[in-house]
């Protein structure tokens, strides 16, 4: 379940020189890079493409979290990816099964697409704050079998599901864990956290970090000595 690219960074920046900077010290650091909604509304596809032009053989996780009626979310992947090309893209499984089939249609090959299940953060106070009876595990349990029934490559799931789901749905599902924080860090908006080594050990098979980097003077380091951690 390891792999030779065990970190996505968030760079939750709207500042594209910023961003490359950042981008340019995960790379020599050995890690990945994710970019979400904040950067997304700030430069669209396009800041995308310049990240990736700037570094193209950097992996990219772009977390956009689509949620929409099943249509609207095929056009927007078919939108998305004509101009760049993520190593991964993500949808919210709440959406159903036919959002999720018709998204990973509309995925090309070279894409995998993930499920958001339950957002790391929220906790079971929050969950049953919006509506959902079950309790928060039994939730995302729920949803990785319906995201695996999808045809959908993995999950995006916190730490605390990551065995329930590898034993349901198998070691070739891809589980995408942010809430990741080394020991040490603030947990800041994260209400279910663990450990890089504790979440790698149960069977993640990528760690979403980014604050503990980015926010560090020195961000490459930060990167690797998580990195050095995993070893």
């Amino acid at each position: 379940m390891s792999s030779n690219y065990p970190v996505y960074c968030a760079l939750d920046t709207t500042d594209m020189e910023r961003a490359l900077f950042l981008a340019g010290e995960i790379t020599e650091a050995g890690c990945c890079i994710k970019l979400g909604l904040e950067f997304f509304n700030s430069h669209g596809p396009q800041g995308v493409k310049k990240i990736q032009d700037a570094y193209p053989d950097l992996p990219l996780f772009l977390d956009l979290k689509y949620h929409d009626i099943p249509n609207t979310v095929a056009s927007a992947i078919r939108s998305v990816v004509f101009h760049v090309k993520p190593t991964y893209l993500n949808v919210h499984a709440a959406g159903g099964l036919e959002m999720m089939r018709l998204a990973k249609e509309a995925c090309p090959d070279g894409t995998k697409l993930l499920a958001v299940t339950i957002l790391t953060s929220l906790d079971e106070q929050s969950l049953q704050g919006v509506g959902y009876k079950e309790n928060l595990s039994e939730r995302v349990l729920q949803m990785a079998k319906l995201t695996k029934e999808a045809g959908l490559d993995g999950v995006v799931c916190s730490s605390h599901e990551i065995e329930a789901i590898r034993k349901a749905c198998g070691d070739d599902f891809i589980l995408m864990v942010p809430g990741i924080r080394p020991v040490g860090s603030e947990h800041g908006d994260q209400k279910r956290v663990m450990t890089p080594n504790q979440a790698m050990e149960k069977g993640a098979t990528h760690l979403v970090i980014g604050r503990p980097i980015t926010k560090s003077e020195n961000p490459k380091k930060a990167a690797q000595d998580i990195l050095q951690s995993l070893k």
